[in-house]
């Protein structure tokens, strides 16, 4: 079995693809299969390889047309799926991994055979990588899935997930509109150990036009849906309703200020 691929779908974001791509560096074998979910100028592959370093193969797949992230991850994961890789690693376009950070990863997995998916603290940065803050999400299970009704507790393009993860629970939610992660995490969390190592291993990026922002009324409707999806009468559940029906009247600016706050 091959070890390790990483899936990193794409859309009109060459320059910051090839950050992502340049930030790979590993002292293992990784492969990497970006998706391109219909971008009007399309990523070309002999231009891409001579952004990524790292031992291990570059592939590229086009989708026709835009059919959005979860489409596009999905379309992934069934190529994947086909391939007999042990894990299945993530990162977004701009987002930076720390040197070493899927060896980290797989090395603990490896030891840790109960656990599926490994995610990682971040540190959050702005679109020029200025620091802001370190994102600390729960790291031992029992937390993580009491938090869960709080929030998604793994940032997304931090994770690697074991590859049984895709015949235990399948692929990501299409059904949970810019909350497929939150979604498809929350499934995972119901039925495996998963953890989140205490260090950052990704610089993630809080860019303006991302979906969390100019999508966030829409995202936190959908992460309300998951909660009540997963819904036992219960503490944590009923204030992750409260919680998120108020986070909806608060800007994603303000919570960041907030967060920013807190991690002095």
């Amino acid at each position: 079995m091959n070890k390790l691929i990483v899936l990193i779908p794409h859309f009109n974001n060459i320059s910051d693809l090839k950050k992502t791509l340049n930030s790979i560096q590993e002292n293992i074998k990784i492969d990497v299969l970006i998706v391109d979910d219909g971008s009007e100028i399309k990523p070309d592959l002999s231009d891409l390889l001579s952004h990524f370093s790292n031992s291990g193969n570059l592939s590229l797949e086009i989708l026709k047309s835009n059919l959005g992230i979860e489409k596009a991850l999905n379309f992934g994961l069934s190529l994947i799926q086909t391939l007999n890789y042990d894990f299945i690693g993530r990162l977004d376009c701009g987002d930076l991994a720390r040197k070493g950070k899927f060896e980290k990863q797989i090395n603990y997995l490896e030891k840790h055979p109960t656990i599926y998916l490994l995610g990682s603290w971040a540190n959050i940065v702005t679109e020029t990588y200025d620091y802001i803050y370190t994102l600390k999400h729960p790291c031992l299970y029992h937390e993580i899935k009491r938090k869960m009704y709080y929030n998604n507790c793994f940032v997304h393009p931090s994770v690697v997930f074991r590859s049984k993860v895709l015949e235990t629970v399948g692929f990501y939610p299409e059904d949970r509109k810019y909350a497929e992660d939150f979604a498809y995490f929350f499934k995972i969390v119901e039925k495996h150990k998963v953890e989140n190592l205490p260090e950052p291993l990704i610089d993630y990026v809080i860019a303006e036009n991302s979906i969390s922002t100019t999508k966030r009324h829409e995202q936190i409707s959908s992460r309300i849906q998951i909660i009540k999806d997963h819904f036992y009468f219960g503490f944590h559940p009923i204030i992750g309703l409260i919680r998120n029906q108020i986070l909806k009247f608060v800007s994603r600016n303000t919570v960041i200020k907030i967060k920013k706050s807190l991690n002095r």
